[in-house]
């Protein structure tokens, strides 16, 4: 990438690069989806006193559940997951168009 590319894409407003991006929105959002599925796992987990995988204590069973737990996650949120990812995904395109849409005709949002 040349420094005008990187400049061009830092100008280029959120809307220009939801368009040029999709997958990459789908991707983080996904991605965002499997952190939170993460975390709430990561919380039963903490709240039980013998968590996923019985009662050991050891660093290792922590270690074991913890990497258990993002790659559940992470299938989860592939998988579809609790809709997260595609609440953001969705409202981050419809903020797009409409952002998309001001542009052209434009009209700008008096300041409130």
């Amino acid at each position: 990438m040349t420094n005008l590319d990187a400049t061009t894409s830092v100008l280029a407003g959120p809307a220009e690069l939801i368009q040029k991006k999709p997958a990459k929105i789908h991707d983080a959002a996904q991605q965002f989806e499997a952190l939170m599925i993460g975390e709430m796992l990561k919380s039963v987990r903490e709240s039980s006193s013998d968590g996923w995988l019985g009662s050991g204590d050891s660093d290792a069973s922590d270690s074991a559940e913890s990497m258990a737990e993002t790659q559940f996650a992470s299938a989860l949120a592939a998988g579809g997951g609790i809709g997260l990812a595609k609440m953001i995904e969705s409202n981050l395109t419809k903020a797009a168009a409409a952002q998309n849409v001001t542009a052209s005709s434009g009209f700008s949002h008096p300041a409130k």
